[in-house]
């Protein structure tokens, strides 16, 4: 009777436990979608309200590391014409850490300039919710011509 009554108890723990993994995954989800539906419609208050107050953003070219203020100086020109940009989700992974409040993520988009990109980054949970510390942006580049790749960023670099 006993070992019944652990079974239950175990499964039930167990559904409690998926369900709030799953209730986390949708939460982060849908911080995500807002900050890419926030994208593309040049909503600066959305936008920068889901990244937290230190974020860090990483642009695809490799000079393009910015605290929330520079990268907030950087999109309002865009913003305020209500030109923004939209990097539509195909994919995502979400990995957990050892801290409950701390998860990271990769997610492939789709772009209409840049075709296949992706996405990582952390977030965190805060008392507002989910927000973005760190977005890296990049451009993934097929082993096969990625040599070449690195001789044209050479040569743009050195003008050679």
């Amino acid at each position: 009777m006993i070992k019944k009554i652990l079974v239950v108890l175990s499964v039930t723990f167990m559904s409690f436990v998926a369900l709030a993994k799953s209730n986390i995954d949708r939460e982060i989800d849908k911080t995500l979608n807002e900050f890419h539906h926030s994208a593309a419609q040049a909503d600066m208050h959305s936008y920068f309200n889901l990244l937290t107050k230190d974020a860090v953003f990483l642009g695809t070219d490799g000079k393009e590391r910015w605290t929330k203020a520079e990268f907030k100086a950087f999109v309002e020109p865009y913003f305020s014409k209500g030109q923004g940009w939209l990097y539509s989700p195909k994919e995502r992974n979400l990995t957990k850490t050892a801290m409950a409040d701390v998860v990271i993520f990769d997610e492939i988009l789709e772009n209409e300039h840049y075709g296949e990109c992706r996405g990582s980054g952390v977030v965190i949970k805060t008392k507002a919710g989910w927000k973005i510390a760190q977005y890296n942006l990049s451009i993934p580049i097929p082993n096969l011509i990625a040599k070449e790749v690195v001789q044209d960023i050479k040569k743009h670099k050195t003008g050679y």
